[in-house]
Order: structure tokens, then sequence, then C-alpha cells
């Protein structure tokens, strides 16, 4: 799978401090030697020459050594923090773009989990997990010690070496199946839980919370139940582990005294060994305390290659200057993301700047699915949607965005005030925000709430009833005046007030030169509609003036008479 040029830059960015780090290793390896050599003089010079003098000066010497090693070990952690940080400012806001894309595209995509695995790869940058690798790479200096000192002790830390990882694979190997379904199992559990707990009015109202809890408990045995498994495996994996880990100690100990009976190595040698091959082994177990680190870091770094690739590559786009409005749709044939069937087929229609489109049709007609398609948010299956000419794929959608309103059949506000909400979190001035809100109408019902345009409306809106959600959706569509509006089902929680004021403001914005499209049931509102589209299975019925279109549908139908004999 190809890497994306984003993922290449945050590793590159690392390169350097991680190069620095591998060289920082190569002394605090060489440092390492200064304990076992230490206690090799000790027991071979200074016991046997009882010199204070000598005792004293390698003493001050290894204080030295030991100090120079402490500052490179802090050095090399500050190093990888900052490796981290740079690789976190190269990533972070290109994941959080991929991922709103990869979501349009994919929607199945759990998107809080990309962001989980940038803080994955940006902890293991600065953990010792990697550290851990770059010591690795120095082993080779201290079984060459080993070796030094007797072949049986080289011999001992590369088959210890060996023995340790094969254990440690053993273990991926036989809990990695289970431990990914368990993780999957409890996401998909864990998202259903907290979907269901949003709507816990419904729960209590209709009695559903014993049937939603059985149903979560279900998932929530499985994934235990999986997880036992893993660790019963894991468990007996490590025990083994540990058990070769302390007889190798113990065999170093052992072997050591054979050798020095033998007049092969001399007393002090033994105490060096121990030491040397604890230190060639100190990389390899390092790794392995780090192995679940690594093994989330390897996982994580793959679902982001997968996710930039689902996202794809957002190249930049030419500015293209403010649009009048004019809105035309060629062949357009779409669908949502995923799906196999298109819900629209073969939609025409043009709608010149400052015209008034209605949008009817039954249930399921493909209305949403059109708003979506003119918005953006779904690209066509094939056709072109234009504004004022140019393709909507031709334009960037953050300036697109601008010259665009759009109010979703299901209302999304964001957790914030009022006013952040109707400036689309911009800075926008408090003129331009109460000014939007007295031309939709909202002004007054904003001022009654209980600390006006700064009420906190929290997640979703929650706080707000449904009318002024609604009311609140429609002034973020039509803030700075935009070139295009898309209402769907904008006067679907709104009482015959509500109405007439939705009515009015589709009035004062269409004087501007806003062009706007009006998806709705209600045929009544369409009196301000310049035109009509009728939709249904996802085809066009009818299109045409207001009259053309209206007209023949609400004319009164002659009555048949019977005859009369």
């Amino acid at each position: 799978m190809k890497i994306s040029a984003i993922l290449n830059t945050g590793v590159k960015s690392c390169v350097p401090a991680v190069a620095t780090t591998v060289i920082f290793s190569f002394f605090i390896n060489l440092l390492a030697f200064t304990s076992p050599l230490y206690m090799l003089q000790i027991y071979d010079r200074v016991i046997g020459s009882r010199s204070e003098v000598t005792l004293l000066g390698i003493t001050l010497l290894v204080g030295y050594l030991l100090i120079i090693n402490a500052l490179l070990e802090m050095l090399r952690a500050r190093l990888m923090v900052q490796a981290s940080l740079a690789f976190d400012g190269k990533l972070a806001g290109a994941v959080f773009d991929a991922t709103h894309f990869a979501g349009l595209r994919w929607p199945r995509l759990a998107q809080g989990q990309s962001l989980r695995d940038l803080d994955a790869l940006r902890e293991f940058v600065a953990g010792p997990g990697l550290i851990a690798l770059c010591d690795l790479l120095w082993m080779p200096i201290f079984v060459t010690a080993c070796f030094i000192l007797h072949a049986w002790f080289g011999a001992i830390a590369i088959g210890g070496a060996v023995l340790i990882l094969t254990l440690t694979l053993a273990s991926e190997l036989a809990t990695t199946h289970l431990l990914g379904r368990a993780s999957r199992s409890s996401a998909a559990a864990t998202q259903s839980a907290v979907s269901a707990l949003r709507n816990s009015e419904v729960i209590q109202a209709m009695g559903m919370l014993g049937v939603l809890r059985e149903a979560w408990l279900q998932h929530h045995d499985g994934v235990l139940n999986s997880q036992a498994s893993a660790g019963g495996r894991s468990g007996l994996i490590s025990a083994a582990s540990k058990f070769v880990r302390m007889f190798l100690q113990t065999m170093i100990l052992g072997l050591g005294a054979y050798l020095a009976i033998h007049n092969e190595i001399s007393p002090g040698m033994i105490i060096a060994a121990s030491i040397f091959v604890g230190r060639a082994l100190g990389p390899v177990e390092g790794i392995v305390g780090n192995w679940n680190g690594l093994t989330n870091a390897r996982n994580s770094w793959a679902r982001l290659v997968k996710l930039f690739v689902v996202a794809g590559e957002q190249t930049p786009q030419l500015a293209l200057p403010r649009p009048l409005g004019h809105l035309k749709l060629v062949s357009v044939t779409a669908g949502p993301p995923e799906q196999p069937n298109p819900t629209l087929h073969h939609i025409s229609f043009e709608v010149l700047p400052g015209e008034v489109l209605g949008v009817v049709g039954p249930s399921a007609a493909g209305k949403s699915s059109l708003a979506r398609v003119m918005t953006g948010v779904w690209p066509p299956v094939s056709g072109q949607v234009r504004l004022d000419g140019s393709n909507l794929a031709h334009w960037d959608p953050q300036q697109l965005g601008q010259y665009l309103g759009y109010l979703p059949q299901d209302i999304e506000l964001f957790s914030g005030t009022v006013a952040q909400n109707i400036a689309r979190f911009r800075q926008v001035d408090s003129e331009t925000i109460i000014d939007t809100a007295r031309l939709c109408g909202c002004h007054e019902m904003i001022q009654a709430l209980p600390n006006g345009y700064n009420t906190p409306i929290g997640e979703s809106g929650a706080a707000l009833s449904g009318g002024q959600r609604q009311r609140i959706g429609l002034a973020r569509a039509f803030l700075d005046r935009p070139s295009l509006v898309v209402l769907d089902e904008p006067n679907a929680s709104l009482d015959q007030s509500g109405e007439d004021e939705l009515i009015g403001t589709i009035r004062r914005f269409r004087s501007f030169g806003c062009t706007i499209v009006l998806i709705t049931h209600k045929i009544n509102i369409l009196a301000v509609a310049d035109k009509v589209l009728i939709l249904a299975n996802g085809r066009m019925q009818g299109f045409g003036t207001r009259e053309e279109v209206l007209d023949p549908l609400i004319a009164p139908q002659p009555v048949k008479t019977a005859a009369i004999r």
C-alpha cells in the first residue's frame, strides 16, 4: 500500500533526532562498560594490591563517567520528546482533515480511532520502545565483550536473545487474532452503547433500557472471553520467558564459577560476565517489555496509512472568484459512499442567480441525497454539478464553504455558544452575527435565552428545542449572505409563525441575490419558489416554473356525476 506523502513528511521530521539518538546510544552503551570494568578492577587489582589510591582513582573516574552517562540519557530522552512533538506537529492537522474526508467516503470509519492512533505513534516515538530499538543496534558490542571474556558467555548471550525473542513472537502469534477480535468487538460495543445512550429520553419513556443493556452485555461478554483466552496464552509464554531470563542469570554465574575453578577466567570476570550478558540481553528485554507499545504503534501506523488512502490526496485548488449562484446539474447520477446502487439518476436542471428552487417528492425520493450532491458532500458517480460554470470538484472546499449555506434535515449544531454556531466558529464581528439573526427572524428568540447569544447550547444543541435548533441552523446557513443556500426540510420543527418567518427570510435573501434550494414536503411553502423540481425514486418527474409544475397538481378535478335516468 502506498504511503501518503504527508506520512513520509512526518517520518522525515523525526529522522535528525532519531539519528542523533542512535549516536548517543552508542556512547551510552560504551559507558555501560563502566560498572563491569570497575568490578573487574576491584576484584583483580584493588583487593589483591590493597591499594587505596588505586581504589580512590578508579572510583572518581567511574563517578565522572556515570555523570556523563546520565547527561547523555537525559539528552536522549529530550531528543525523543522533541522528535515526537515534531512528528505530531507535521501530522496532527493532516490526520484531522484526512479523518473528515475519509468519513465522507467511508461512513463506517471509527473517526475517533484515527486521532487515538496519532497519539499512540507520538507516545511511541517519545517512549522507551524506540530507545530500546536504538540500543538494539549496539547489542553486538556487548556480545563481542562476552566472547572476549569466554566463548561460552558469548554463546549464552546470543542463545538467550534468540530464545527470548522466539517466545515473544510466539506470544504475538498466539494472541494477535484473539486480541484483534476483542478490540474490534469492544469498539463496536462501545460505539453502539454510546449511540444508544444519547437517546436517553426515548430509552426512559419506552422502557428500552433492559433490552439495550442485555445487547451490550452480550458484546461485552464476548470481548471478555476473547481477552481471557488471549491472557491465558500470553501468561503461559510470559512465565516461560521469565524462567528463561532467570535461568540464564543463574547459568552465567554457575558457568563462571566452573571456568574460574579450572583457571580459565579470574573471579572478577564472573561478575563482569554477568553484567555483560545482562547488558547484551538488555535491549532484547526492553523490546519485550515494550512489545505492546511496539504492536500498538505498528497497528496505528497501518490504520493511518489506510486512512490517507481512503481520504485521498487533497491537491491545492486555484482560488476562484465569489460565485453569483448560477447552479447547474448535468446528468448527475449519485448515491451514498460505499453503496453499489445510486439513489439519483440522470438529474439535470438549472437555477439562475437569485432564484428559489423548490424540491418536492415522497419519502425516499432522493431529496436529501440531492442536497448532499449540490453542496459537494457527495461527489457524483457521473455527471457534473456546476456553480457559475465551475465544477464543484474544481473548488477548494474551504473557499467554497464561505459561499454556501446548508441546513441538513438532521440539524447538526456543535458544542459552543449560539453566537459561535451562527458564526460557523469563525472570527466574525458581532454586528454580522446579529444582523444575520435579525434577517432570519430569530434575534428576539435568541435574546430570550438565559445568556442571549452567549448561551451554551450543549452537545448537538441539547439545551435547545427542535424549533430553536432549526432557526439557529437557518441563521448559520445564511451567514454573510452566501451565493447558494440549500435548505433540507427547514420547516420540519416550525410552527405557523416560524413558517411565516422562514418565508420572509427566503424572500429577503432572494432580494440580496442568493440562490436558494428549498426541499420540503409541504406544498404551501412553495409559494415563495420560482421553480419547482419533483423527484420520485431518484428521478426527475417534473421541472419548470411554479405555475407550470404545481398548477396541474393542485387544480380541482372535475366531479363526475351519475347520469339521471
